[in-house]
């Protein structure tokens, strides 16, 4: 066998591979041979049908498919020990496949388009000085938190007359109904907060046992809301229409949860939290937490920007965008790929530095982390706690193998959990590696600065 790489540019080069029968021959005579054991054909027995006869009923196929089996084993193993940084996949000349002789050639050669990217280092110390926000959670910010949590974990009282807000209770009639229809009548729940402000009005101030008289379709605009107020089908409210009745039986309010152990206990979990001083400690904490997972996803931005902006990559572009056209087979158009190009281009790029970092940082990522990501994927999803029930535990580590390990997506589900792993752990090694200053900033001055990136 004979391995050429002639480069025509820095970044485009053709890989030209020459198979003599030595290299093919003897795994095609032996799978042919295992042919000859195997193959019934009428007029001889199992296992002695001549040779001669297997060959050229079989020779071909089997002849193509090893070198196939070379070709693919030797562009590969090349790239990888020449450690060759090619972009897309290696394209192979069709038109001289085409014109191979696979009856009469015993030598063969093929020839392999190569995209390359152009050399490059990764060096940290010339990037620039990047910034970390500290974001501050704010007395008002916690404030707004905890108003928050009392409505959601609010508690319900009677009241005596209609306030803007409130849920009323009673039977509901219609006054005059079509000659051909029974009237409509029906005990229901009307939340004031659904009703059109210009009726609303005529319930505000009514009190337990008052009727008010009222245009249905004037006090709930919305057929979805008219349904739900009445409790037909939305395909049924859109006929109830005219003049109706409500007598008010009963009137509800949400009153928000009184600041004490009872709202600690809802939301952080019974005797977790002792006291509204350890409360809104924790609230801050956790609004802090928050506001670090956002301060981290823009300083990796920056990180990635930087990186873009600092190291040069050359690349094949006609040689991309012929792979991309000829790869997504008529899915797109050339138009479509000159318009997305540099989208795709930063991406390749981007892609190339992180694994140049990972080379320099020794950064990999190994079976154990994926499930230990995996398991969390699921405690996440499920709101499994970290537990010691060993029962539990199990349950986790199958559902998680079984993501990790599912066949209908070829494998999908592990591919992307490798590449977020991998890309995050390049990313936090590149953090010890550049220089990082931290400014503590308010939400609102953070917020402004992401919107100018």
């Amino acid at each position: 066998m004979d391995i050429a790489l002639e480069k025509a540019s820095e970044t485009n080069a053709s890989l030209l591979i020459t198979l003599t029968p030595d290299d093919y021959k003897p795994e095609v005579d032996k799978k042919l041979k295992q042919y000859s054991k195997t193959v019934a054909l009428k007029g001889f027995r199992p296992g002695h049908v001549p040779p001669a006869l297997v060959k050229k009923m079989y020779g071909k196929g089997v002849l193509v498919e090893e070198i196939n089996t070379i070709l693919s084993k030797t562009v590969s193993k090349y790239i990888r020990e020449n450690k060759l940084q090619i972009v897309g996949d290696p394209i192979p000349n069709r038109e001289q496949a085409d014109a191979v002789d696979w009856d009469n050639q015993e030598q063969f050669q093929f020839t392999y388009e190569l995209g390359l990217a152009s050399d490059f280092e990764v060096h940290f110390d010339q990037l620039p000085t990047l910034t970390k926000y500290e974001i501050q959670a704010t007395d008002k910010e916690v404030g707004e938190t905890i108003e928050n949590l009392q409505k959601q974990f609010h508690t319900h009282e009677h009241a005596e007359e209609v306030a803007d807000g409130d849920t009323i209770y009673g039977d509901l009639k219609q006054v005059g109904a079509p000659e051909d229809a029974e009237s409509f009548a029906s005990k229901t729940a009307f939340p004031t907060n659904k009703m059109a402000e210009e009726g609303k009005a005529a319930f505000i101030g009514k009190a337990k046992g008052e009727v008010v008289t009222f245009t249905i379709e004037a006090l709930f605009p919305d057929e979805k809301d008219r349904a739900n107020a009445t409790g037909v089908k939305k395909e049924e409210a859109a006929d109830l229409t005219g003049e109706f009745t409500f007598e008010i039986e009963d009137i509800t309010r949400h009153q928000p949860a009184e600041v004490n152990q009872e709202l600690f206990d809802k939301t952080f979990g019974v005797g977790q939290i002792e006291g509204e001083e350890q409360f809104r400690a924790k609230i801050t904490e956790v609004i802090a937490g928050n506001y670090e997972r956002e301060s981290n996803t823009l300083l990796r931005y920056d990180i990635e920007r930087e990186l873009l902006n600092n190291i040069p990559i050359l690349l094949p572009e006609e040689f991309l965008k012929n792979w991309l056209l000829d790869t997504n087979e008529g899915k797109v158009t050339r138009e479509q790929i000159d318009t997305e190009f540099e989208d795709f281009t930063k991406s390749v790029k981007l892609q190339l530095i992180k694994n140049k970092i990972a080379e320099q940082g020794d950064v990999k990522v190994d079976p154990e982390e994926l499930m230990e990501t995996s398991r969390n994927m699921v405690r996440e999803q499920f709101g499994f706690m970290n537990s010691d029930d060993e029962e539990m535990n199990k349950t986790i580590d199958k559902i998680a193998r079984n993501y990790l390990m599912d066949e209908k997506n070829n494998g999908q589900n592990y591919t992307n959990l490798y590449n977020r792993v991998f890309d995050d752990k390049v990313i936090d090694y590149a953090k010890t590696q550049v220089t990082v200053e931290s400014k503590p900033v308010s939400f609102d001055e953070f917020k402004e600065i992401a919107e100018g990136r």
